[in-house]
């Protein structure tokens, strides 16, 4: 399998299997008893890897949220604890529901050193959130380490594919309205939503330069170990409960 293959192929595992512990109903109960309002657990977890910067910052990094719910969520949470503190909490989170919900049948340790030497061999460049993940301290258990790391690759993915929607001159609320309607309103845009029926090409166009671009950080395996990575990420997805 070629890089650009192997990036095209994983990419639904890639941005669906992390996203799991984010949308978990525990995850979000966990927030509530920590103290935080509604989404902002998420919001606080996953961009308190940046550190303690400005609202803006962080809404620029998410990309295909509503800056305006990004940065209020950022500011209701920053009395709740510091923001490392949060991401630490959000990756007991994802610890968690790696031990509940992934099963023994996979190689949960080749999977995860897999995607580490994809994530060492990637450039942060335009990609300041994969950058700070990258250097949140990962947990020792495989299942949990294999998933931060997808879960860090999920973070270059996205800021690859939002640099790529840009650059094909479409707004980050009509790629959503494109690849996944029904999560608008959680990432906090409002009705009336735009016509996107003419944009679909170009999100398809921004697709494939986000492939082509992760090929670069795929290419630090061989066509035989991108074999494997493809085939455990898929085996992952599946016995995920």
């Amino acid at each position: 399998m070629l890089p650009e293959d192997a990036a095209r192929a994983s990419s639904d595992v890639v941005v669906q299997l992390p996203a799991a512990f984010m949308l978990d109903g525990a995850t979000y109960a966990r927030g509530g008893r920590l103290g935080f309002e509604g989404v902002d657990f998420y919001v606080a977890g996953r961009g308190g890897a940046l550190g303690d910067v400005g609202g803006e910052v962080v809404a620029a990094a998410f990309v295909f949220f509503n800056p305006a719910t990004v940065i209020e969520g950022w500011d209701r949470s920053r009395a709740v604890m510091p923001r490392r503190e949060a991401t630490a909490a959000f990756v007991g989170c994802l610890a968690t529901w790696a031990s509940e919900h992934l099963g023994e049948g996979v190689e949960w340790g080749r999977l995860g050193a897999l995607c580490g030497r994809i994530l060492d061999a990637a450039s942060p460049a335009a990609a300041p959130l994969f950058a700070a993940w990258r250097a949140v301290p990962e947990p020792v258990e495989p299942r949990a380490l294999a998933l931060q790391r997808l879960n860090v690759l999920r973070e270059l993915r996205g800021a690859v594919h939002g640099a790529a929607v840009v650059a094909s001159g479409l707004e980050p609320l009509e790629a959503v309205l494109v690849r996944t309607p029904f999560m608008a309103p959680v990432f906090g845009w409002p009705e009336p939503y735009p016509d996107v029926t003419r944009c679909r090409p170009a999100w398809e166009q921004a697709e494939a330069a986000t492939n082509r671009v992760l090929a670069r950080a795929y290419g630090a395996l061989d066509g035989a170990e991108l074999d494997e990575f493809v085939e455990l990420a898929a085996l992952a997805q599946k016995g995920a409960a």
